[in-house]
């Protein structure tokens, strides 16, 4: 009882000009409301509505994944930038965040903000990204396909021989064979292994 009182106490004492208790309270609130805001702002950083917001990706990405079937298909669900750009998970989704800020300078400084500068800078961007897709085993990718839940015996022969052998071994992961899937490739001129 004494010793609570003395933490009482030392809580109600004033600093300089506060309480240490109000002083943690005040803290505690402040933090809330922090992370509110830094949530509300992450989450909103992560729609389809802020991806397309500038021309840059509006005019070449975007309208390339229209006509693709992550975007159009016969089932009504599709895919949205982040659902393929963004990884679900909050550790890896930060990273990302982080990561893409990086990609801001791209948009002040305007080097894609043309098409033609786009094009002249595909390549490197679709490479930038494929490599960030394999190394994290294209989570992206599983998120919506989850490969426990593919049915082989209804994929053509050999989709069902490479992901049954190369994609259940770990040899290949998803963005090894399906680059391409929802944006124009570059060109791939002068890549081993491409026909």
């Amino acid at each position: 009882m004494k010793l609570l009182k003395r933490y009482l106490k030392q809580l109600m004492r004033p600093s300089v000009h506060y309480s240490l208790g109000f002083l943690t309270i005040g803290g505690f609130i402040a933090g809330i409301i922090f992370w509110g805001g830094f949530n509300t702002a992450l989450e909103y950083t992560n729609t389809e509505q802020f991806c397309i917001g500038c021309h840059e990706m509006r005019e070449n990405v975007f309208a390339e994944l229209k006509p693709t079937i992550h975007y159009s298909n016969r089932s009504g669900v599709r895919a949205t930038c982040p659902d393929c750009h963004v990884p679900h998970n909050w550790t890896d989704k930060i990273g990302r965040k982080m990561q893409a800020s990086k990609e801001v300078w791209g948009k002040i400084f305007g080097t894609i903000d043309t098409r033609e500068k786009f094009q002249a800078h595909r390549r490197q961007l679709a490479e930038n990204e494929w490599a960030r897709m394999k190394e994290n085993d294209s989570l992206e990718c599983r998120n919506c396909h989850a490969e426990k839940s593919m049915d082989f015996t209804l994929q053509s022969a050999r989709a069902s021989e490479a992901h049954s052998s190369l994609l259940s071994t770990g040899e290949k992961t998803c963005i090894d064979c399906h680059k391409g899937i929802a944006h124009e490739l570059p060109d791939m001129e002068g890549v081993e292994g491409w026909q």
